[in-house]
């Protein structure tokens, strides 16, 4: 019951104040990400200094889980090179199938909340939605 209260609150509080949720200035790296099945809709923004994310934030609506997950992505990416950022992003897409280790949930901190997801497959691609896109970002960069 714990668990369930705390994913609870994370959400919630995510969702009601979203501390990464404005425009940002000075961004070098903008991608919208949209998820057509429920209406998800998020800009995410990068302030890249050199292989560093300085800073990030997102704009955009979408349900509770979408923008408490963006928030929560960002709480943990800020800070991060890009390598450890993709990294982190592929550990939360794998956690979302249930194929994440123990260890690994640690490090995704709160964002490993979001494993209950897992047995709800219609809020899958919401709490996905920032993520893949800013894997798609940084993929895009280390290509160019």
């Amino acid at each position: 019951m714990e668990n369930k209260t705390f994913y609870n609150e994370s959400l919630t509080e995510h969702n009601v104040h979203p501390y990464h949720k404005h425009a940002l200035e000075g961004a070098t790296m903008a991608l919208e990400g949209v998820n057509p099945s429920c209406g998800d809709d998020i800009v995410l923004l990068l302030k890249m200094d050199g292989n560093r994310i300085a800073d990030a934030s997102f704009q955009g609506d979408g349900c509770a889980i979408s923008q408490a997950s963006a928030d929560m992505m960002l709480d943990l990416i800020i800070g991060k090179d890009r390598e450890e950022a993709l990294r982190l992003a592929d550990i939360f897409l794998r956690m979302i199938q249930g194929k994440a280790s123990a260890e690994e949930l640690e490090e995704l901190e709160e964002s490993s909340v979001l494993s209950d997801v897992a047995h709800m497959p219609a809020r899958v691609k919401c709490a996905c939605l920032g993520w893949h896109t800013v894997k798609e970002m940084l993929e895009k960069k280390k290509d160019e």
